[in-house]
């Protein structure tokens, strides 16, 4: 078993359990930050291009062509020479910034060679992309600061000192006209106008510089420049770096293939992308604190696509978990709390994850069931039937006793006793699932200290909770 799958071995056995558990998330999120930094060398060119491909939108223009792509540059003694191209256009990073970053990571620790690619030049003529008016040329002195800003904030989810950084100025600042028209008059203008964005300002009488025309052209030279075989970009950045496939082409070069990664929604559910302009954003300056409310603000629906975004969860762990949310023996609330201690742990370190995490629990949790009026009650007549069967009737919750099993199984039945403030769990076996609750009841008041008379007893099957009551 490669490294990496022993890894996902561990992490299953944990994502099976009860993570409403501190311990047991702690472990998981330990698990993940050794992931972070795991050598992947250990796998063939098929599982390296299907763990790329996996956190891609799209790769052209195949995924089998990436393997072989790797498995040619091997046959080669060498690795792949992977591009990533940064305009530091802004000095504020979010979490969405981190996206490319992560599966930079992974090729780099599959071996491969890293080439990040500084703008200093496109910085200039500005990125046109999916914009309705051009944008303002930067200095050397924006880009300067930008870039450094970029590097110590993005620094977490990749390893910097690795990577080979290459200032395209270097070699566009050395191309001569005739260069540049030989490879212009190849290019159809018909790739250009491809462009929606570009279509709809021309349409609207708005402003399209010659310069943003040909910005995917002057950009596609950084791809021959360095003989990439792969670029990796955002999806909005797609035909830019087709261009750098046909650029490639003109040149007489194999062409790179292209990693298309998904843009992320805001936090706000809205649909729009997260974006400081949005206000929908999670900066990666921000505080533990910070970061874990803000990951608990979003919708349910974005808990998958951020942890697989923002992790090193392999399909198969969010296939679990996802699966436990819908079969009801996770909690949506549990699993976004891991999630916001993997964002947290990946920016600050676990430590400060599993404090992050017992601040929100105590700012925004009730202290006790006792507390809550609106539970559901079982009777002590009741609870002379089995705990499946109480399952079942009074917290409509499995519809078998192969189910409660299951859940048992997976650490998520228990009964929670609380007496004078101090709230105690007593996990329930898969064996007691064919018991009477009251018999279940008994034994784990009596093996306890819990002779007071303010005793409240309380079911709890995953985050669905009952209170026992004499009646």
């Amino acid at each position: 078993m490669t490294r990496l799958g022993e890894s996902i071995s561990r992490a299953l056995g944990l994502l099976r359990q009860d993570l409403s558990s501190d311990e047991l998330v702690e472990a998981l999120l330990a698990e993940s930050a050794v992931r972070r930094n795991l050598d992947l060398s250990d796998l063939g060119p098929v599982e390296q291009a299907e763990l790329i491909a996996s956190r891609t939108v799209e790769v052209l223009p195949s995924v089998e062509g990436l393997s072989q792509r790797i498995e040619s540059a091997g046959s080669e003694g060498r690795p792949l020479i992977v591009k990533l191209g940064i305009d530091p256009t802004s000095a504020d990073v979010h979490l969405g910034h981190a996206v490319p970053m992560l599966v930079l990571s992974r090729f780099q620790r599959m071996g491969h060679h890293v080439v990040l690619i500084i703008g200093d030049i496109t910085a200039k003529i500005g990125d046109p992309s999916g914009r309705s008016s051009d944008r303002p040329a930067l200095t050397d002195a924006d880009i300067a600061r930008n870039l450094a800003t970029y590097r110590d904030q993005v620094s977490p989810f990749f390893d910097f000192a690795r990577a080979d950084f290459q200032h395209n100025s270097t070699w566009l600042a050395e191309v001569r006209l005739p260069e540049l028209i030989e490879i212009l008059a190849q290019v159809p203008v018909s790739m250009s106008l491809q462009r929606e964005d570009f279509r709809t300002r021309l349409e609207q009488g708005q402003g399209l510089s010659t310069a943003e025309f040909i910005y995917s052209v002057v950009m596609a030279i950084d791809s021959a420049k360095i003989d990439a075989d792969i670029e990796l970009g955002g999806v909005d950045q797609l035909l830019n770096m087709q261009m750098g496939r046909k650029v490639m082409e003109i040149t007489g070069q194999k062409p790179q293939l292209v990693a298309a990664m998904p843009l992320i929604e805001g936090t706000d559910g809205t649909g729009k992308k997260m974006s400081k302009s949005m206000g929908n954003y999670i900066a990666l300056s921000a505080t533990p604190e910070d970061v874990f409310g803000k990951v608990m603000s979003i919708p349910d629906r974005l808990v998958a696509p951020y942890l697989s975004a923002w992790t090193e969860w392999s399909d198969q762990e969010i296939g679990v978990v996802t699966a436990r949310i819908e079969d009801k023996t996770l909690h949506p609330m549990d699993l976004k709390k891991v999630l916001a201690g993997e964002a947290v742990a990946a920016l600050h370190g676990v430590e400060s994850a599993m404090a992050a995490r017992a601040g929100f629990t105590a700012q925004f949790s009730r202290r006790t069931f006792g507390a809550v009026e609106t539970l559901p009650v079982i009777s002590t007549k009741a609870a002379e039937e089995a705990v499946g069967a109480v399952l079942a009737r009074t917290l409509e919750f499995t519809p078998s006793i192969s189910a409660a099993r299951r859940i048992a199984k997976q650490n998520g039945l228990r009964l929670v006793i609380e007496t004078g403030g101090r709230q105690d769990a007593v996990p329930l076996a898969e064996d007691d699932v064919q018991r009477s609750l009251n018999e279940v009841v008994a034994k784990a008041l009596s093996s306890g200290d819990h002779s007071s008379e303010d005793v409240q007893v309380f079911l709890k099957a995953g985050r669905k909770v009952a209170r026992i009551e004499s009646t």
